[in-house]
């Protein structure tokens, strides 16, 4: 099957101005873009991670055709962005912001039905298609469906912008931070939501977001970008793998007669891994195993063979593994903070 979204060497270039004293301005060439490259497939959730002026906005609005690459080609749904970018359109739903873009004094109904207009659909369609959406984000059951925009929370306001995102059914969804600033529950509504777009009804979604635990928990992939250039792509689990140089073993046992320093001291004799111990408050003994990559298993037995040789009973083995932020910052750091603008003098 074609892929729904096919990115490749991107670049796009604008100009900038640099305020130099009070009256003098200086002229730069910003790269926000250096080749960017990555693709997406039909039920899948991508995500787009990166500090701010990475370049994930500047990638979404190219592949919305609101803006036109310097160099490289972007397909979506098999459609080239410059050179066909109406037949994009009618493929896509986009959000860019979930305030922007609605008529304040109109109800949350009227901004569907007149942006399904201008979409194409009319008559018993249309208000079908919006009583279908109002109920599906939940916002008739808000009583938000004949309510005023202006008078919409933000989460009222996330929930209307998916669902104009949704009113011709596109199968490809680019959605620029959709939960930004939301509260948990509207947040994990709309996770909710997308996830049954990719497994249920197939949609390819492009998603960027700042929230490293929302991409961790409904991305099939994701891709981190860092001064216009793709630094990692991958699931999750691979790019832990790419950056994790130890695990961490926590392991729980009952309280033993054996003393805390000559356990100790059969740890130093007897295990190869980094091991710590320590007895809480409520006298259970707290053992902590640093290991490398691949020798987790190894020093986990050495551990509780020891442990069962000295009449310790093991009752809880948790492996700590690097969370998606510590992936994200390990790799961003590696590179330096900041943003890489100012490219060129002009």
């Amino acid at each position: 099957m074609a892929k729904a979204i096919e990115v490749e060497r991107l670049v796009k270039r604008y100009i900038s101005f640099l305020r130099r004293g009070l009256f003098r301005r200086e002229k730069v060439l910003v790269e926000a873009l250096k080749g960017v490259s990555f693709d997406v497939n039909y039920g899948e959730v991508f995500g787009l991670l990166g500090p701010n002026g990475a370049g994930k906005t500047t990638t979404v609005k190219i592949l919305s055709t609101l803006l036109i690459p310097d160099e490289g080609r972007a397909r979506v749904a098999g459609f080239d962005v410059v050179e066909s970018p109406s037949m994009v359109r009618k493929h896509i739903g986009v959000t860019l912001t979930v305030e922007k873009g609605f008529f304040w004094k109109l109800t949350g109904r009227e901004n569907l039905s007149y942006f399904g207009m201008l979409r194409g659909l009319k008559g018993l369609q249309l208000r079908r298609r919006v009583d279908e959406l109002m109920k599906m984000l939940g916002l008739d059951s808000l009583g938000a469906s004949d309510k005023f925009y202006e008078e919409y929370s933000l989460g009222m306001r996330a929930r209307l912008s998916l669902a104009r995102a949704l009113l011709t059914d596109p199968p490809v969804l680019i959605l620029d931070e959709p939960t930004l600033g939301l509260d948990p529950s509207s947040a994990r509504y709309i996770r909710k939501l997308l996830l049954k777009f990719a497994r249920e009804d197939g949609k390819a979604i492009l998603l960027t977001t700042h929230n490293m635990f929302e991409a961790e928990v409904i991305c099939d992939r994701v891709a981190i970008i860092d001064k216009g250039r793709i630094i990692a792509i991958g699931t999750v689990q691979e790019l832990k793998k790419a950056v994790a140089r130890r695990v961490v073993i926590n392991i729980t046992a009952s309280s033993s007669p054996i003393e805390l320093k000559l356990l100790e001291a059969k740890f130093m004799e007897n295990v190869t891994g980094e091991v710590s111990l320590r007895l809480d408050e409520q006298g259970k003994l707290r053992i902590r195993v640093v290991s490398k990559i691949g020798e987790e298993e190894l020093h986990l037995s050495e551990v509780v063979k020891l442990l069962s040789s000295l009449g310790v009973r093991v009752n809880r083995v948790e492996l700590e593994e690097p969370s998606l932020e510590d992936v994200f910052v390990a790799l961003t750091h590696r590179r330096g903070s900041g943003v890489d603008q100012l490219d060129r003098r002009i």
